[in-house]
């Protein structure tokens, strides 16, 4: 008898990574390697915030929402990547600004964690807030740069088709720099956060911004001349970043919901600006698989609150929450490896779709715990949470790919840094939406962790609207996606070309 071997489409699966790798891939790689390695303070950063900050619920999303504005407001960085060069440099020089703004951010939170003396004075929610402000915007900046330089370390003088596939590689290989780096410091970080001081695990992290010069200090990039700066885009971000600015500290009732509806129409109002140029069908097919991808990323949450009910009913410290991302990690790369070619073969609208149903069956063990359907079948909640964890992690980063692969395939010559910030913007714009469902839900379904202060309990834990909170998050997670899908399905229209449909063409 023969002996088994990996069916073919498994084993060209397999080796994708290997055959598509470049040694001019690896200094960008190593950006998104440090991006990814953010998560060495997750677990820390969690308990941070619910130990030592006074934040609610609904509080909490609500400084997610703003955590988001940078992300909003990414044309700014894009234009001025495009278009200004600072020390004859307009690529490399934005790496290294925001790495020292991830390293301010950072030292910020570790004299939070660390209760400096120096800092006695101010609100420890507002400085907490100012801090995660700061890193964001470096990474925010690191970000528009990674994907801009994505486009620009390809083979040059090879075929548009060659070119698309190269593109495409270059996204899966980035997310799998993005897994790896996740696996290389979730678990890590939840252990450390479990025998040291949260301060030290924050200080720890100052490794990442490090990694990030590494790797633009030894990138090689295809020539790219700076371009026109399009005065419409960039003032027209300043302003907003000001109007933005202004209605967080003036206070303005409901100045949430005004700013997203804002960027909203900012964005499409500037994407319009920058597709001008393209071929309707282009725009076409750009439109409905837009309309998809933000109906997608926009589904709500359960919020903060879930993972207080499994610190303080279910009993998840610090080391079990490393455990599960080490897993979560684990599997995301071998998830990803596994789909790298499926990703790049497949269709959108066929992703998302599988990936609504997944994870529609994966988040009834966490809503079956809830109602202690696992006391009485006799297993333990860590149990439960552990094969969920495995079980959902390989789907974690496949929107991202086909999102970010659409986007590099499209990039206008010339526009490329303000293509990437303004498609960002408006996937961002959607998790902002998401931000604001899930504040909303909360607000309806109250669900509160106990907070003391000088030792007295000011407020007391409630869970028992946390299950109907989850009801509806699943529901509305299922329904609107997959309407959507079926309504504005973007590979609907035979004419439109997509970067997964050239094949027979």
């Amino acid at each position: 008898m023969k002996p088994k071997t990996l069916p073919r489409s498994l084993f060209e699966a397999v080796i994708m990574p290997f055959q598509a790798m470049r040694l001019r891939y690896v200094p960008l790689l190593m950006i998104y390697f440090a991006y990814g390695a953010t998560a060495f303070t997750a677990i820390a950063d969690s308990f941070l915030v619910k130990k030592e900050l006074a934040l609610s619920a609904v509080e909490y999303m609500e400084l997610s929402f703003w955590l988001m504005i940078p992300w909003s407001i990414k044309m700014i960085f894009g234009q001025i990547v495009d278009s200004v060069s600072l020390l004859g440099s307009n690529r490399k020089i934005y790496v290294y600004i925001g790495a020292l703004l991830m390293t301010l951010g950072t030292l910020m939170i570790a004299a939070i964690a660390g209760d400096y003396a120096f800092f006695k004075a101010y609100d420890k929610d507002g400085l907490y807030m100012m801090a995660m402000i700061v890193m964001t915007v470096g990474i925010v900046l690191q970000d528009v740069v990674a994907d801009t330089m994505s486009t620009e370390v390809t083979k040059p003088n090879q075929s548009e088709e060659e070119r698309k596939k190269e593109l495409a590689t270059i996204q899966v290989l980035a997310r799998l720099s993005l897994a790896m780096a996740g696996f290389a410091v979730s678990g890590l970080g939840g252990w450390l956060a479990s025998i040291y001081s949260y301060e030290k695990v924050f200080l720890l992290s100052l490794f990442i911004p490090i990694l990030s010069i590494i790797g633009v200090s030894l990138v090689q990039l295809n020539p790219v001349p700076t371009s026109p700066l399009n005065k419409k885009i960039f003032f027209g971000g300043i302003g907003f970043a000001f109007f933005i600015i202004a209605m967080g500290l003036l206070k303005v009732p409901y100045s949430q919901e005004i700013i997203f509806v804002v960027s909203l129409m900012i964005v499409l109002y500037m994407l319009k600006e920058v597709v001008g140029d393209l071929d309707a069908q282009t725009v076409h097919h750009i439109k409905m698989a837009m309309i998809v991808i933000f109906v997608y990323r926009a589904m709500p949450s359960v919020g903060p609150s879930l993972q207080w009910w499994e610190m303080d009913v279910l009993g998840f410290d610090e080391a079990f929450f490393g455990i599960l991302a080490q897993i979560g990690a684990t599997l995301g790369i071998i998830g990803m490896w596994l789909s790298g070619k499926f990703i790049v073969d497949k269709s959108i609208s066929g992703v998302l779709i599988a990936m609504t149903i997944i994870y529609t069956v994966l988040s009834f063990p966490l809503l079956g715990m809830y109602y202690e359907f696992h006391t009485l079948l006799g297993i333990d909640a860590k149990t439960v949470a552990l094969i969920d964890t495995a079980l959902a992690s390989p789907f974690d980063y496949i929107a991202g790919v086909i999102m970010l692969t659409l986007v590099a395939i499209y990039a206008p010559d010339g526009k490329k840094a303000t293509w990437f910030a303004l498609m960002a913007s408006f996937m961002n714009i959607a998790l902002a939406a998401a931000k604001l469902l899930t504040k909303y839900l909360n607000e309806i379904f109250v669900v509160t962790r106990e907070i003391k202060q000088n030792g007295v309990i000011i407020t007391p834990a409630d869970y028992s609207q946390l299950g109907m909170l989850m009801w509806v998050v699943i529901i509305v997670g299922f329904v609107v996606p997959i309407v959507t899908i079926w309504k504005f399905n973007p590979d609907s229209n035979p004419k439109a070309t997509t970067p997964n449909a050239t094949k027979g063409e």
